[in-house]
């Protein structure tokens, strides 16, 4: 009863949990930006174009740092942080939601790990298309895998933290089994 209560809440608030909200499909051009960006409490500026000349980039997008399902991820993407970095991947973060306390949350949450980014005049969700429907002051959650041609990869949305490292990695992973003997 409760799961069938919280299901009816969720979409009552337009909160849908579907693969199929996702903006980008795979295969798009990805947008360029450039961000603010902390990691480690420390503020630099992150550029998409510059990240892809390394490599791939997983581009995720939540609601509001300190929230519940937001410290489940970034502790969840501050775990499998090496490996992605093992594979050539850099991971960024991006939210639109209290995006005063993104610095403290690169070290608290993030763990030191990975960059995240505020995106206070949402330039970079509404390029993406993530704006939160019915919560347009909050970005999706949605995960990106951009390769370094700038195109999409693979995408997912959904409000759930549980599944983005995992598909994420995934997408990285088959990324590269494709592409290192090129």
């Amino acid at each position: 009863m409760k799961k069938l209560f919280a299901a009816a809440a969720l979409l009552s608030l337009g909160l849908t949990t579907s693969a199929a909200n996702a903006a980008l499909a795979v295969g798009a051009k990805a947008p360029d930006f450039d961000i603010k960006a902390a990691l480690g409490g420390k503020e630099f500026n992150f550029s998409l174009n510059d990240a892809l000349k390394k490599g791939p980039v997983v581009l995720y997008f939540f609601p509001a740092a300190f929230t519940k399902g937001c410290t489940i991820e970034a502790h969840e993407f501050a775990d499998a942080t090496d490996r992605f970095n093992k594979l050539g991947a850099t991971l960024i973060g991006v939210t639109a939601g209290n995006a005063d306390r993104v610095t403290e949350f690169s070290s608290v949450e993030c763990r030191n790990k990975f960059a995240v980014a505020a995106d206070a005049d949402q330039k970079v969700i509404k390029a993406y298309d993530v704006v939160l429907p019915k919560h347009p002051e909050y970005s999706n959650r949605t995960s990106y895998v951009i390769g370094p041609d700038h195109k999409v990869i693979f995408t997912y949305t959904n409000l759930e933290p549980d599944n983005h490292v995992a598909l994420t990695m995934q997408a990285v992973e088959d990324w590269r089994d494709i592409h290192k003997h090129r």
